[in-house]
């Protein structure tokens, strides 16, 4: 059995909260270094975003119609490599869960070059073991002018470090000079995660 399959539980079992992809991608995180601390080193979080804020991503619950994208201002997955493949996990998509990296960079991703420019998406790539010790959101961007929530937030407490309790937008932001990890282009992120295998 290829070991991504066994690094986190099924998509049912998985902490899930709808709009808040950048905890439910922490939760996965944080599973692996409860339950696999050693695996923890191949596990990356990736933010995908453009200096719009429009990134059309295909494959997407969010959408009916697999065959239309649905333009996020920002979005998060968890990809996992071993020695011969890597796996993507998006509780978002209508693809498998694991999903084999090329077939997932190939439906839901797509190739940037055949967009406009204001959509091409850029790729903020974080090992898990940083994304864990750094990432802190007080939820505040969820919320509307009156102070009511745009969608309910998970139940459990905000994620926050001894650093910060709310750095969410120098992880969305796509200017490689500020946060954590490494800014990518679509041809750099491909190839980072395609190269090992």
């Amino acid at each position: 059995m290829n070991e991504a399959v066994v690094i986190l539980p099924d998509r049912a079992t998985c902490s899930y909260t709808a709009n808040y992809c950048e905890e439910n991608i922490w939760k996965l995180c944080e599973h692996v270094k409860e339950n696999n601390p050693d695996l923890l080193e191949k596990c990356f979080c990736v933010f995908i975003s453009n200096d719009n804020k429009q990134i059309p991503l295909w494959k997407q619950k969010a959408n009916d119609n697999p065959n239309q994208p649905v333009v996020w201002d920002y979005h998060v997955i968890f990809v996992y490599i071993d020695a011969s493949s890597a796996s993507v996990y998006d509780l978002d998509t209508t693809l498998t869960f694991p999903c084999d990296f090329k077939t997932y960079s190939s439906e839901a991703i797509g190739n940037d070059h055949s967009l406009k420019q204001s959509y091409r998406r850029k790729f903020r790539v974080i090992a898990g073991k940083e994304y864990l010790r750094t990432f802190a959101s007080d939820r505040s961007h969820m919320r509307k002018s009156d102070g009511t929530w745009m969608s309910p937030p998970p139940q459990y407490p905000c994620i926050r470090t001894d650093m910060s309790t709310n750095n969410i937008d120098d992880f969305i932001s796509m200017d490689g000079s500020k946060g954590f990890g490494n800014v990518m282009d679509y041809t750099t992120f491909i190839d980072f995660f395609t190269r090992h295998y």
